[in-house]
């Protein structure tokens, strides 16, 4: 049973209101706009916001603070709600009163969805369907079309979606398992770089605005496929620069080196620069926080065209895990105790030049050092 917007159910001589009939079309809205909407959400209009959180047994507040978290506008008391957003606001008030998670949780559950899907929605509409919904023949619509293709590719999409969520679901998880404490699950120890375009403000004033997007897609893609395929984790895409984590910091440095090399043998591209820090880092609705991340934002500032800086405790790391010498006389005498030994002498893939210790901005003095390949090295 639905409800008016007074709150009740029924009239004045007890008898219930019937199922409110789909809402007629606003004469300002356009009808395939709608059509798609319904094709779209599986559902027809139905519910004022008032209706839809009775129905689903939540406060009005709850109800919007719900809606706005995942990035809609307020709508008013129209009724343009449907049943499946009846069903999303039982689900999520559910696992509230079930305590599995708490309401603030559930907020941020509903934000962190919106903005991820937002995007991806954003993308597909504006790269993805624009392209497909191009008029076959002269004389006919992209209204004549567009309807008939998102028919056929929607199951197909949903389905795409939620398979690649649940591959992402299972990285993440094994990700959370593998720490070594329930502490280390939000603060955790992760190498972080931050890769930058440079002259990317310049470009903007000379390039057409296709161009431009053309230079940043290809950036973009080129840096998430680098990222994934080494088994870092891409965080978010800023235009001109790139944010990623890795686990440890060979596997951050390697992409740090393959990012500015790739980049490098790209003569549409500008020169990039890298800076990397490891540390702890808090990570909340899938970003990161921290003065880890803040000092290798800065490292990135300062960092040569074409070159990756890091931090200390990065290069620490490398030292640790035997992916960098503590220098260069130290591997030398390394090799030759080996030699005297007849034994094989240690391979490093990396090499760290200190330079020189400066102020940096909101963190005091910093050392950076300088990351290369080292020759013989090789990519790991």
């Amino acid at each position: 049973m639905t409800v008016d917007d007074t709150g009740s159910g029924a009239d004045g001589d007890g008898r219930v209101d019937p199922e409110p009939a789909p809402d007629s079309a606003d004469p300002g809205e356009d009808p395939l706009a709608l059509r798609l909407e319904g094709l779209i959400l599986g559902a027809e209009r139905r519910y004022t916001p008032f209706q839809a959180a009775r129905s689903a047994g939540v406060s009005m507040e709850l109800a919007s603070r719900f809606w706005r978290a995942m990035g809609f506008a307020d709508i008013g008391q129209a009724k343009a709600l449907t049943e499946a957003d009846v069903l999303a606001l039982r689900r999520l008030a559910g696992l509230v009163e079930a305590g599995l998670l708490s309401e603030a949780m559930a907020v941020q559950v509903a934000r962190s969805t919106g903005q991820t899907t937002a995007r991806l929605a954003e993308w597909q509409i504006d790269s993805f369907l624009e392209g497909l919904t191009e008029p076959p023949e002269p004389g006919m619509t992209r209204t004549e079309v567009t309807y008939p293709i998102v028919e056929l590719l929607l199951p197909e999409l949903q389905e795409f979606l939620v398979y690649v969520w649940r591959r992402q679901l299972a990285a993440s998880a094994g990700r959370v398992i593998q720490a070594g404490d329930d502490e280390e699950m939000v603060d955790r120890r992760l190498a972080v770089g931050f890769a930058d375009l440079v002259g990317f403000t310049r470009l903007t004033r000379r390039m057409e605005e296709e161009e431009l997007g053309e230079l940043v897609e290809a950036f973009e893609t080129t840096s998430a496929d680098l990222v994934a395929a080494r088994g870092g984790r891409l965080v978010k895409t800023l235009g001109d620069e790139v944010l990623y984590a890795a686990d440890d910091a060979g596997t951050a440095a390697e992409i740090a080196l393959l990012l500015v090399e790739t980049m490098a043998h790209d003569e549409t591209m500008p020169e990039l620069r890298v800076g990397i820090a490891f540390g702890t880092v808090t990570t909340r609705m899938g970003d990161v926080f921290g003065t880890t991340v803040n000092l290798a934002s800065r490292l990135t500032s300062i960092a040569p065209k074409d070159a990756v800086l890091v931090d200390t405790a990065f290069a620490e790391e490398l030292i640790r895990t035997r992916d960098a010498p503590a220098s260069e006389a130290a591997a030398a005498q390394e090799a030759a105790a080996a030699e005297k030994e007849g034994e094989e002498p240690p391979v490093y893939r990396f090499a760290l030049q200190p330079m020189w210790q400066r102020p940096v901005r909101g963190l005091g003095v910093v050392e950076p050092w300088l990351l290369t390949r080292r020759d013989g090295g090789g990519e790991s």
